[in-house]
């Protein structure tokens, strides 16, 4: 049997058909992989799902700092821009 290397969405995808009730044995005749190897995937798959949910809100408070930094930079170029339009006068 010629080993395949799979990528983490492929490993995914096969997981997700499985929790959705198509049979393992199935899938896994399909793919070419043990239903070891499909549980030990479906572990580290329902081990981790948890993460996807915390990474949005790291975004969205990473957008949240880059927003404030951008109003700050305009807040400051705004001032600059007023105080060399009163130079000129």
């Amino acid at each position: 049997m010629v080993k395949r290397k799979w990528d983490t969405k492929q490993k995914a995808e096969i997981v997700l058909q499985g929790l959705k009730g198509r049979s393992v044995a199935e899938l896994c005749a399909e793919h070419g992989i043990s239903q070891v190897q499909y549980y030990q995937w479906r572990e580290k798959f329902l081990t981790n799902i948890g993460k996807v949910f915390e990474d949005s809100g790291k975004e969205e408070e990473l957008l949240l700092r880059q927003n404030a930094k951008l109003k700050r930079v305009i807040g400051e170029l705004t001032l600059e821009l007023k105080k060399s339009d009163e130079d000129w006068l």
